[in-house]
């Protein structure tokens, strides 16, 4: 079964995947990749001071090919309006 490696950025933060993880074929790869940078997500935002968060998960192939990119970003901005 091939190996997949996700090496996750969280805003500056980065975390190289040395270890991977095997999985049938590039489909579910991606689909767990995608379900990994959601719950990422997720779990980075009451932990980040600012309304903005970026969470990519680069996937490689054992030879260090970058097979595809994941993003989920969510960005707050607040609007003043005036009262009327």
């Amino acid at each position: 079964m091939p190996r997949y490696y996700f090496d996750v950025s969280v805003g500056d933060d980065f975390t190289r995947d040395d270890v991977g993880f095997e999985y049938e074929n590039l489909a579910v790869a991606e689909a767990e990749a995608a379900r990994a940078a959601a719950e990422i997500s997720q779990d980075a935002l009451p932990k980040r001071r600012t309304s903005d968060v970026c969470v990519v998960v680069r996937v490689r192939d054992g030879d260090g090919l970058l097979l595809f990119t994941v993003e989920v970003s969510m960005n707050v901005r607040r609007t003043v309006r005036a009262l009327a």
